[in-house]
């Protein structure tokens, strides 16, 4: 219901409204693109592009779900051609960078910075479309027929692609566990 509310008044001309919106949103807009594109420098683009989409077109947008969605659903189609486009060019993505955390604990800030560091690299081993899957289920929280909707592929195909990414992560978790345990008793 806010979001509805925010909506209208930003088409009324709120800054505020939007800022709202914004402020709201742009962890999950950024956390999603990190994911799907692994490079700051365009997830941060990309999701600017989506919004600024959104700001551009408000006088037309009629919102009938969920706003999170709508725009992790944009960004996703965003990040999904910028890929395709990339691949097409011969152009690798870069690695994954850092993520910090923002802790004022030092020592958690550093764990917790190394499991967003090894989250990412396994995120960044699974082909895209099990990837892009995964977050918009786990980030954007959509069922899986709403994710196949506007991937143009069946829910079972979402949802094939889903358990295969979580497969996919769960091998490449357990190999750097045998790998760690491997290196302590050396």
């Amino acid at each position: 219901m806010e979001d509805k509310l925010l909506v209208l008044r930003c088409k009324r001309g709120s800054q505020e409204a939007l800022g709202r919106i914004y402020e709201k949103y742009k962890t999950d807009m950024l956390v999603l693109a990190m994911a799907l594109l692994n490079d700051k420098s365009a997830a941060e683009d990309v999701m600017h592009d989506v919004f600024l989409s959104f700001v551009m077109n408000i006088e037309k947008f009629g919102l009938t779900g969920s706003l999170k969605g709508y725009l992790l659903t944009c960004l996703a189609n965003r990040a999904r051609n910028l890929n395709k486009a990339k691949h097409q060019q011969g152009v690798e993505l870069d690695p994954p960078e850092p993520v910090s955390s923002g802790s004022d604990e030092p020592l958690r800030a550093i764990m917790y910075n190394e499991q967003l560091q090894q989250l990412s690299s396994a995120m960044g081993q699974l082909p895209y479309e099990q990837r892009e899957v995964i977050m918009l289920h786990f980030q954007a929280g959509m069922p899986f027929r709403t994710i196949g909707r506007s991937l143009g592929i069946s829910a079972n195909t979402a949802k094939s692609r889903y358990r295969y990414g979580l497969d996919k992560l769960r091998i490449i978790f357990e190999k750097h566990a045998t790998d760690n345990e491997a290196k302590n008793e050396s």
